[in-house]
């Protein structure tokens, strides 16, 4: 078994900065890939960012590039997102995922945390 809990999101103004914490629990999450998703109302789900075991290998996508960065913490079983300069465009829930094998489809879902940018 696997919990998921994100926490961080809140209302701000464009420009500003918030960061996202995805806390792990569970049986094991040694080898694991964590990543964001999100989803805006009306656009369909997409991967943001996801990052391996090691932190080796680190995946944007492009609009979030020189703005968001992912890193994790494997003795506290937390991954995080900084997001920098934020845009109203990225106004979304954002939801953290973790699977136990890189290239598998990701598996373990958090509830989700509402990130909203005003103009």
């Amino acid at each position: 078994q696997v919990q998921l809990v994100e926490s961080g999101g809140g209302l701000v103004q464009a420009g500003d900065s918030l960061r996202l914490a995805c806390a792990a629990s569970g049986r094991t999450f040694s080898g694991n890939t964590m990543g964001w998703f999100r989803q805006a109302p009306g656009k369909e789900r997409e991967l943001v960012a996801d990052i391996t075991w090691s932190g080796m290998s680190i995946y944007y996508i492009d609009s979030v590039k020189g703005r968001f960065t992912i890193s994790r913490d494997n003795s506290k079983n937390t991954m995080y997102l900084q997001m920098n300069s934020l845009k109203p465009e990225d106004t979304a829930i954002y939801v953290c995922a973790a699977v136990r094998e890189a290239g598998a489809r990701y598996r373990y879902w958090g509830q989700g945390t509402q990130v909203t940018v005003s103009s």
